[in-house]
């Protein structure tokens, strides 16, 4: 697939995961909704018309657009990013009809200091690449209507030689297919157009992993197929400095300004490249994930509603309105311990059969197994990465979770231990380990110890270095008893269920160093959620979690409990989920679709599927089943698609 399809396939895939503000819109709605009990006095709804006035106030709603032509077919267009001319128009005129005010980057920019406000329903309009249709058909429009708009350019395909062409995805583009520095010049003049960096040259992609995979160029150390190594550190952050001084210089010594913000290829970007971006002048980036935003002093990681598949304008509005709180994830937690085999070949048919049958259920995510578990004991011997501490079985986990994502279109979020690694040096091993009275017990490090933090924090950055995630999901290993750490753990139950969410959280930060906007979920077992008391054995909490998490992963697997009565089991569990905050919209209920306790017993269809129309009917919206056999298509495709499909219609597609 070519990196054109990068951006438009991230899109395609949105889920909105709001963080503090569904929890914020939680707070200010109860005093609203109490009010409402009572007939509101002129003060009551002055003073609430004010506090939604503000609301709206601090909201920017971005849109990010690509090529505008004549000729773009009504959907299905070969080049996904352009839109119709006609539809186009047809935006601007719907926004100027329904209230939304357009500001300008430098507006946002004040906004962000506290020096002015922006206005009620503020929008930003925003055009990647450069291409020539920005000159010819939108900067027309943009005169006619008075709309401000941000262009950014790569500076390398500005007045492109005659003799050069570009790969764009849907044919080669030569220079008449971009804009020119003499055009930049006539629309930067106008004050409605301000110009960004898009970089010098790297909206391409480089050589990503061994298996000759290719990831956005600016975060991705690159694999040197000649001397078998990947780039270093230094010499990444040296190519992306190196790019983005060459596109900062030309546009200033083009257009006599320096540009305040870059717009990164396929908005893939991290803190790193972020802060060579402010050292240049640069302090505004911009995403492609969700549509509207709090503007505070930190303008990078902009939420932007990328523009594709030609929406109309009932399109637009349809996304502008549409509450995606509500959307659902449908997760299969897959271990990447069946897709490697020694032999290359079966591994690659094994790959091959894990992204078909993803691609015919179309869950909405794959939680994907970054660690070798080969003898099932639930802790990691190896890692699927390039890593410091610990062996490598093999550089896996790259090439699969970057095929997922662009052939079978899904999220895919790596799955990790939080404690549970056996370290390969035996003393440093003993050394760390939690001295479990129990010897059933998952081997586990003490997390009270530096050394443990530090290892562990390593390793989740390494995972965030080695290739794509857009989510990380904590293992269940993560559990403390009450007769462990004497002495080092706190004595209360909530003191050590907060210790074990800190040392989560300072690991999302790690990987966050190099993954912005992390999504994280953490396993739970059932037993804190039936019985309250049960905290003190396993340091786990659901209404803990469901605040610390953007989601919370409750194993719903009765027959991993024992319990003679499978559906009654699980009814009470939907009834505690029920009661505790935020229960049904943070909490995935993940089932089991084997039994453990009778030789790996198939769980049957027929009952898993009763189960799930039963969790929904009752309220859940979130769904997950755990092992998904790919190899031995268990649970059959049909059957997963009934269950698991993201599809409003989960049937195959032909």
């Amino acid at each position: 697939m070519s990196m054109q399809g990068f951006a438009t396939q991230a899109a395609m895939m949105r889920l909105a995961f709001k963080r503090l503000l569904f929890t914020a819109a939680l707070v200010l709605a109860m005093p609203l909704a109490a009010a409402a009990a009572e007939p509101a006095t002129a003060i009551d709804r002055g003073a609430a018309d004010a506090i939604a006035q503000q609301a709206k106030a601090d909201q920017l709603l971005v849109l990010s657009y690509h090529d505008i032509r004549d000729d773009v077919a009504r959907k299905g267009d070969p080049d996904a990013y352009a839109v119709s001319t006609q539809n186009f128009a047809a935006h601007l005129d719907w926004l100027s009809g329904h209230g939304y005010q357009p500001v300008a980057l430098s507006d946002v920019i004040k906004a962000s200091r506290g020096e002015k406000k922006l206005p009620p329903k503020a929008v930003l309009l925003t055009f990647d690449d450069g291409l020539r249709s920005i000159y010819t058909h939108v900067f027309p429009l943009l005169r006619a209507y008075r709309y401000p708009a941000l262009m950014a350019v790569v500076t390398g395909w500005v007045d492109l030689p005659r003799e050069k062409q570009v790969d764009y995805g849907p044919r080669m583009f030569t220079h008449d297919d971009f804009v020119t520095w003499d055009q930049l010049r006539e629309m930067q003049a106008s004050g409605l157009i301000e110009i960004a960096s898009h970089s010098d040259n790297l909206h391409r992609g480089v050589t990503s992993n061994p298996q000759g995979n290719t990831m956005p160029a600016a975060i991705t150390r690159e694999w040197d197929a000649k001397a078998q190594r990947y780039e270093s550190e230094a010499e990444y952050l040296a190519r992306v400095r190196k790019d983005l001084s060459a596109s900062a210089a030309a546009i200033k010594r083009e257009l006599g300004v320096s540009p305040q913000s870059v717009v990164w290829p396929y908005a893939a970007y991290n803190s790193q490249t972020n802060a060579i971006a402010d050292q240049l002048g640069m302090n505004v980036t911009f995403d492609l994930e969700g549509r509207h935003q709090a503007v505070g002093r930190d303008l990078h990681g902009l939420a932007r509603l990328l523009m594709f598949d030609n929406p109309t304008v009932n399109d637009l509005a349809y996304e502008l309105r549409h509450d995606e709180e509500l959307d659902g994830v449908r997760a299969l937690q897959v271990d990447l311990d069946y897709v490697y085999d020694a032999d290359p070949q079966q591994q690659a048919r094994n790959l091959d059969k894990l992204i078909e049958r993803v691609k015919q259920v179309a869950p909405s995510h794959v939680f994907l197994q970054a660690f070798a578990d080969p003898d099932g004991n639930g802790s990691a011997d190896a890692m699927y990465f390039p890593n410091r501490h610990m062996p490598m079985r093999a550089d896996l986990y790259n090439r699969v979770a970057w095929q997922l994502k662009t052939r079978a279109h899904v999220k895919v979020f790596a799955w990790l231990p939080v404690l549970g690694f056996e370290l390969p040096d035996k003393a440093l091993n003993a050394q760390l380990e939690i001295k479990a009275s129990n010897p059933a017990e998952t081997h586990r490090l003490n997390p009270f110890e530096p050394r443990t933090r530090k290892i562990v924090a390593d390793l989740y950055e390494d995972l965030a270095v080695s290739g794509y995630t857009e989510g990380l999901l904590f293992h269940d290993d993560a559990l403390l008893r009450e007769d462990e750490l004497r002495g080092q753990a706190p004595a209360d139950p909530a003191a050590r269920t907060q210790a074990l969410i800190g040392f989560t959280q300072e690991l999302a930060r790690a990987a966050g160093k190099w993954r912005p906007k992390l999504i994280t979920v953490r396993n739970l077992f059932a037993a804190p959620v039936l019985d309250p008391n049960s905290e003190a054995w396993f340091a786990q909490n659901l209404a803990a979690f469901n605040q610390a998490y953007d989601y919370t992963a409750v194993m719903a697997m009765p027959w991993m409990e024992n319990s003679r009565d499978p559906q009654r089991w699980m009814d009470v569990l939907m009834t505690k989920v029920k009661q505790s905050p935020r229960g049904l919209a943070r909490t995935i209920f993940e089932l089991q679709t084997v039994d453990w306790r009778h030789q790996d017993r198939p769980i049957p269809a027929a009952q898993l599927k009763a189960m799930a129309r039963r969790l929904q009917a009752a309220g859940a919206r979130h769904l997950a089943w755990y092992p998904d056999n790919f190899i031995d298509d268990r649970p059959s495709t049909a059957d997963a698609r009934e269950i698991m499909s993201a599809r409003g219609f989960p049937y195959l597609e032909r």
